[in-house]
Parts: C-alpha cells; structure tokens; sequence
C-alpha cells in the first residue's frame, strides 16, 4: 500500500534530492571534443616537386584543435603509415598527466595499423600552442596543426573579440623524404639548407591564389603564428600594417607595437592587425633569419573588394643579432590580465622566491663511435625501448635507465660523450634555476614539456653567478619555449610543481634526433592522486612492462 508521504519524509526526501544534485554539479565534467584522425603517406608539391607528405585525415596541415581552457580533448589516432607513431601536443602542460604527453620517453608508440586515443586537457591554460608528430624525423615531413585554447567566458581578454582568428604555422621545408633525413644524420651527415619556407604548409604561389587571408576595413584580426619548422628562426611580418603583440604561448604580454616578429624554432605568439590602410592585397611575409641565404615566402591577404595586387617591394627584415636580443628584451608579461584563472598573472611574483638550486646544462658536440652526436652536460639522450615513465611507474628501471647521469654543472670540455638515457631528478615542488648554453656558432631554442617558465636573462658567453644581476625578475613572460643565442646563455626559473616525466629538448630537430635532449623526473613523495594520475588502463604498454602486474593505487586526493 502507498503511504501518503509525511512533511518530515518529504523534507528528508528533498535534502537526497539536493546532496545528489549537489554531487551532481560538483562531478559535472568539462565540456568534450572528439577528433578520429587517419595519418597516411599522401603526394604534395610544396616546394615545386612531389614528395612524401605526412597527412591527417588527407590534409595538410592537420586540422584546428579549437578549444577551452579546461575542455576534454579524445583524439582518436589510427595508424596507417609504415612506423611507429606519436604526438606531442607542444605547449599542452598535461597536469598530473604526462601519460598523455606524446613522447618516447613517456609512452609507447602507436604501431602501424593500430590506433590509440590520446584524452587530455588545457588545464588552467589559454593561448595559441601546436602539435607534431614526435618520433625520429617524422616531424619533417608534416603532420602538424595548431592547437587555440580560448578563455571561458568569466574571464575577461585585455583586448576586444577580433573579427576573425589566422593561424599562421611557419617553418622552413625540406625536399627530402624524413626517412632520408634521418639516415642521413644517422650516417654523420647534416640536414644542409632547407629548401624554402611554408605558411600553412603552402608555398608563395599557392598561399596567393585564393588569398590564405581576408580582411573588412576597420575591422582587427588577430593571427596566430608558431614556428614548426625544423631548423631555422622565421621572421614574420606584415606589408604596411603594424603588429600589435597580446599573447605568447599562454601569457597575456603588454601590448607593444612592431614592424615585425622573430619567431625561432618551436615558438608561438599572437598578434593583432587593424585593416586601416587603403584596400587593396597585401603581403604577409615570413623569411628566415641567421643564415647567409635568406629565403622568404609571402600569402596574400586580401581586403574585400580588392581588385588591387599587392606591391612586390616587400617589407625588409631585421638585420643581425642585436635586433633580435633586443626585441626579446622588449616582450612584458601583462601582470593585471587575467589568463586562464580570474585572479591577474602578476600576482604570481616569480622574482621573489628562493632559489633551491641551478642546473646549468651545456649543450655537448662530440663523436661516439665515429659518428656525431649532441648532448646536453656530456651525455647524448637515446630513447630506450621501455619508456622511461613507464619503467620509473612500474619500478623496472634496472637495465633501462639510470638517474642523474650528469651533474648541476658542464663537465670538463675534453670529456667524452657518452650515448645513454639521460634522466635528472628533481625534488617535487622546489623552484630551480635552470641556466643553458650554447657553445655553438648557431642558434639554439629549447621546449620544456610539463611546464611554463620564466626566462630570466640572457647574455654572451657562460653563465656566472654575476650573471644575476641582468635579470628580468618582476615581468618577463611566463613561456614554455626559448632560444639561446651562440655562444651565450639563457637563465630560466620555474617550480617543479607538475608531477611527471618531462621532456627538455632542443627544438632544432638535428640537434634534438643525435641527442640533445634530456628528462626530468618529478615525484611527489605523496604518491597522491591529488599530484599525479594513476597509469591509465587503456595505455600501450612495450619493453620490459609489457605483462607486469600494475602497482598499487596512489592515494586518494
């Protein structure tokens, strides 16, 4: 029989209803957007001859990941090409989540004819960011796409909405196949000058007809550019526009003014544009910098109702390094903007916290075996065949790895390289200098995976304690990626606060594949969920793992 229900039974039964809506919101999750990629080999003619290509579901470049902060990204990966395959979304922090962050050294690869599905998010993160295909020379040969990550809308932007929002992923381009290169550099050749430049993997004639860009007079466009190239510093500009900097991959700079951006090898920034000049066409123009045969590429911007060419005197570029060192000097961290958290960048006082200890890393040259290799501090970085998070989880590092084969400072120039894993270990939570430099007569630029930090100083020759006195502590730019000029220095500051295994390396992708690269290990003595995920159970195991019982849980958070 059913029993009228009381006052208090109906208070009782409303109070349920409350606590399981009330759980409900607390466990509601970020919105989701799903990718299914196909990678295959296809033909493209960039720079005037067909050539193997890498292709995401038959484009190139791959398509937009256009998000939120804090949205769920499931990219479904199939792969049909004739290795192993993995991407690193460059920039992503991957908090607590370095299971998903697309590196040898942190998982296995996808084999061909398989699939996998990466799930990660832009955790508290906004900017402009990109992603590449992260195995031998794979990079090389295409395969990449940019990464928007918007602010929610709570949180106000310091500039008004643009009209429209360009990708402009530039990078130098290379006629042979990646396989080549690679056998090349295996055989202790270089990879020699680069064919030509690409903007949105096109060349000058195909970047000019259809125009890659439109404008509507009086309206403001905000371009989102990153170097994905391989090698070399790429200048970009704009035919008889000004360049207004506003964010730099994640950070909300003060919004100076300029002629044109150096952007080196892994870099991004965004900029805005107002079509205030007379419509007509226009010449977006990126050439590289720093080496003796400059090539330039252009895409066409075109004003509506434009039945104007745009003119062939091409704005020039910059000259020499001191242009460049200074431009640097010139980016601001905007410290009263909101990123991607409502409280103001600038109330995280970076300059006022204790150094606990510096890394200096010396970028190595050496032979081993007859053949050329780089390193980092001595030792020359080779990806085992278990990765090294893997073995580090499952406690299986004997005969994978061995931690902090190099020192907190450069050995002796006359030491030997050694070709090995290279893992550092640092304590969870400290903030640590991290000071690199460049012995060699080229540029250099450097990606850290996990983390942004703050570029400190840069100076000529080695870093000293001295060195110090140069340094930006109050608003350089919270960044992930920067370069280290020749034969001179870069400081960095950061807190290793992200639980994981990360990847530093050299984004000059010759360097990068003989061995200029490194990991940190940062563990919480916690073992808490609340600092790091658990292995996820859809994860590829390979090596010495493959078949070994999971270890225990990390604690509840």
């Amino acid at each position: 029989m059913v029993r009228p229900m009381t006052t208090r039974g109906a208070s009782a039964a409303l109070l349920v209803l409350a606590l399981a809506l009330a759980g409900a919101v607390v466990r509601a999750e970020d919105p989701y957007h799903f990718f299914e990629w196909k990678v295959t080999y296809g033909t493209k003619t960039i720079m005037g001859a067909p050539q193997k290509v890498l292709l995401i579901n038959d484009n190139f470049p791959g398509p937009v990941i256009n998000c939120t902060s804090n949205n769920n990204i499931v990219v479904n990966v199939f792969n049909m090409i004739d290795q192993p395959l993995l991407f690193q979304w460059h920039g992503i922090q991957q908090r607590k989540n370095s299971w998903q962050d697309g590196m040898p050294g942190t998982m296995c690869p996808i084999q061909p004819n398989t699939n996998f599905t990466f799930h990660w998010q832009p955790k508290d993160q906004i900017g402009t960011f990109f992603y590449f295909p992260s195995i031998g020379m794979q990079r090389a040969a295409g395969a990449y796409g940019l990464i928007s990550v918007h602010s929610r809308e709570l949180i106000p932007i310091p500039f008004d909405p643009p009209a429209a929002d360009y990708p402009v992923l530039v990078g130098d381009w290379y006629n042979k196949d990646h396989t080549v290169l690679a056998k090349n550099l295996d055989a202790g050749k270089g990879l020699g000058r680069p064919a030509g430049v690409v903007i949105n993997g096109k060349n000058e004639k195909d970047a000019a007809n259809p125009p890659m860009y439109t404008f509507e007079s009086g309206k403001t466009y905000r371009f989102r550019a990153c170097n994905v190239g391989i090698k070399a510093s790429i200048n970009v500009r704009v035919q008889n526009h000004i360049l207004k900097l506003v964010e730099m991959e994640g950070s909300h700079t003060v919004q100076n003014t300029y002629d044109s951006f150096d952007i080196h090898v892994g870099q991004c920034l965004s900029f805005l544009v107002v079509a205030d000049q007379k419509p007509g066409d226009y010449f977006l123009v990126a050439s590289t910098r720093f080496i003796k045969q400059v090539t330039t590429t252009t895409a066409v911007i075109r004003y509506a109702g434009s039945n104007t060419p745009p003119s062939p005197k091409l704005p020039e570029g910059p000259n020499g390094w001191a242009w460049s060192i200074n431009q640097w000097r010139s980016f601001r961290w905007n410290l009263t903007a909101s990123a991607a958290r409502p409280n103001p960048q600038g109330s995280y006082h970076y300059g006022q916290i204790n150094i606990t200890r510096t890394i200096r890393l010396q970028a190595s040259r050496g032979k081993a075996d007859g053949k050329t290799r780089y390193g980092l501090n001595g030792v020359s970085h080779v990806d085992p065949d278990t990765p090294l998070k893997l073995a580090e989880y499952f406690n299986a590092t004997d005969g994978v790895f061995k931690y902090n084969l190099i020192g907190d400072v450069p050995p002796a120039s006359s030491s030997a390289i050694q070709v090995a894993p290279n893992v550092v270990s640092t304590e969870f939570r400290t903030f640590i200098e991290v000071v690199l430099e460049n012995p060699e007569k080229s540029i250099d630029s450097f990606h850290l995976n996990g983390y942004a930090f703050f570029a400190a100083g840069m100076g000529p020759g080695t870093w000293t304690v001295e060195s110090r006195k140069s340094y930006n502590l109050l608003d350089t730019v919270s960044r992930h990626t920067i370069q280290v000029y020749p034969r001179s220095w870069t400081a960095v500051m950061l807190t290793f606060d992200n639980a994981g295994m990360w990847n530093l390396r050299s984004n000059v992708w010759e360097r990068n594949y003989l061995g200029q690269q490194l990991y940190f290990s940062v563990m919480s003595p916690a073992r808490s969920l609340r600092d790091e995920y658990n292995f996820p159970e859809t994860s590829l195991r390979c090596g010495k793992v493959v078949g070994m019982p999971l270890p225990p849980s990390y604690a509840p958070a």
